[in-house]
């Protein structure tokens, strides 16, 4: 039994954490107007505002308040429940890294980190890795130093690392990632030797924006995603952004001739956004109130984009809608449709590439990643790097910058450590799939039909109703009752792609 005087501390550390929540809320509605609707020339001024909130919410997250009622739960807290033991450990770690980082840097760097992300979006506009060179090297320079006040074991890669994927380390994910490569790799070459040609052109065309966004509005009310507590809009990356509950944004990108491009950002969108407003509401304002990491958040998005979004049976359903609605696919059949979206050929470009060598590109940024926090590769070669990599491991070389170095803004505000979480949320989402098939014995029926109401219900007992409780780690031997292993996805990868290429 909990005694009284402990739950009167755990109402204060509550307390406390419902305050820095609401910060954090306001100081997301503000990155989502930069990224939507703020004027370009605004950013300067905006960067101060960030920085004051930012500065606010440093100081409150290692107030001594917080760090005397932290001290107080220093002790035994086993009686407590799985929620409030993960509360107390949330509000620690982030207590005591945040600490470590001396106030003085932490606000320089979030003014560079916004600077850093308007430099990226002009060179990216310009084609220019130059013009952004100079501010990627000083968040690389930022997050090699923040990685000593986090401290790490072996890897300095690894301080960063755990910031997305608690209790992963660049050991773990080496051995891991090269069991994964290898396998996409062996499916590749069965894929090359079958000879089979798959046709995606009819995709290209004048797809009108407004005709884009009302067929994927169409998806994401079908898929569950609820417009009375999110909405759609439109940036040059997409993006899913939360201020609770309540309100969980989605955005996507119409500016690209292929079809499949907005809509598919919009599956995956829909994904991460209805993980968030299914996060239960005793736990907003937690620190719990979000995807237990980032790698369980993409096995959210990508579950929905892949798993579901390129099926036969989601298609079954949606394809006679698509064809009535855009004259471009007048004259395709079915089957060619659906082998055009799981068409498999190596492209540059991460957001567009095809499920098997989806993960190929995540890998690349991440060998990068792990070289320029080690200090193995600088700045100056890393474009270098890059398009070499993608000679090696897809065969392509970018024509410009835009679509090379330059596609991602993840390293313009730091994120350094996020990237595995793709590949690692497709290895997730396809153990998920194999425990849901077991439970579900009607999934692929109710698919052919257009009914998704029972995979948002699993994916919500099973994941989203925890929030980040459990570690990715504790979460997916509750669902599987086993560790994370490559060999579902590659056994899903290997299952689809023998029957659309013959081999």
């Amino acid at each position: 039994m909990v005694g009284k005087y402990m739950e009167e501390k755990l109402k204060e550390l509550k307390l406390e954490l419902d305050k820095i929540g609401k910060m954090n809320s306001a100081l997301e509605l503000i990155y989502w107007d930069m990224q939507t609707k703020m004027p370009k020339k605004a950013i300067e001024q905006r960067s101060g505002i960030i920085e004051h909130i930012s500065g606010e919410i440093f100081n409150m997250t290692t107030s001594d308040k917080i760090g005397e009622i932290l001290e107080y739960f220093s002790g035994n807290i086993e009686e407590l429940s799985d929620k409030d033991q993960a509360i107390i450990k949330y509000a620690k770690k982030n207590y005591e890294q945040t600490k470590r980082i001396p106030d003085k840097r932490y606000r320089e760097f979030i003014v560079a980190s916004a600077i850093s992300e308007g430099a990226w979006e002009e060179a990216k506009e310009k084609k220019d890795f130059e013009i952004f060179k100079p501010y990627l090297k000083k968040m690389i320079d930022f997050q090699r130093e923040f990685a000593e006040y986090y401290g790490y074991k072996e890897e300095k890669y690894d301080a960063l690392l755990d910031r997305y994927e608690e209790g992963f380390t660049v050991n773990e994910l080496d051995r891991v990632f090269s069991e994964l490569k290898d396998g996409i790799f062996k499916i590749l070459k069965k894929i090359e030797k079958s000879g089979k040609i798959v046709n995606k052109d009819f995709f290209i065309g004048n797809f009108s924006k407004e005709e884009q966004e009302k067929f994927s509005l169409f998806v994401l009310n079908k898929m569950g995603y609820d417009f009375e507590k999110g909405r759609l809009d439109e940036s040059m990356h997409p993006f899913t952004i939360g201020f609770g509950n309540k309100d969980v944004r989605i955005t996507t990108n119409y500016d690209n001739p292929d079809f499949t491009n907005a809509l598919f950002s919009c599956i995956h969108e829909g994904g991460h956004g209805i993980y968030d407003q299914n996060i239960p509401d005793e736990l907003q304002n937690t620190g719990l109130d979000t995807g237990l990491s980032m790698s369980i958040h993409e096995s959210q998005s990508r579950f929905y984009e892949n798993i579901i979004g390129r099926s036969e049976e989601f298609w079954e359903y949606f394809f006679p809608y698509a064809k009535y609605q855009f004259k471009e696919f007048e004259n395709i059949s079915f089957k060619e449709f659906y082998e055009g979206i799981n068409k498999v050929s190596s492209s540059l470009i991460r957001t567009e590439a095809d499920e098997l060598t989806y993960s190929i590109h995540i890998i690349i940024r991440y060998e990068i990643e792990k070289e320029l926090i080690s200090g193995e590769l600088d700045v100056d070669n890393v474009k270098e790097e890059w398009n070499k990599k993608y000679k090696e491991y897809l065969g392509v070389e970018p024509k410009d910058d835009s679509e090379g170095i330059l596609q991602d803004v993840h390293w313009s505000d730091g994120s350094f450590g996020y990237f595995p979480s793709y590949a690692l949320g497709n290895l997730y989402g396809a153990q998920m799939l194999n425990a849901m098939e077991k439970d579900y014995k009607e999934l692929y029926n109710d698919l052919k039909v257009g009914e998704l109401s029972y995979i948002k219900k699993w994916l919500n007992e099973n994941v989203h109703k925890y929030g980040a409780i459990y570690s990715p780690k504790e979460l997916i031997k509750r669902i599987s009752g086993e560790e994370l292993n490559p060999i579902y996805f590659l056994e899903y990868l290997n299952k689809k792609y023998s029957r659309i290429y013959k081999f």
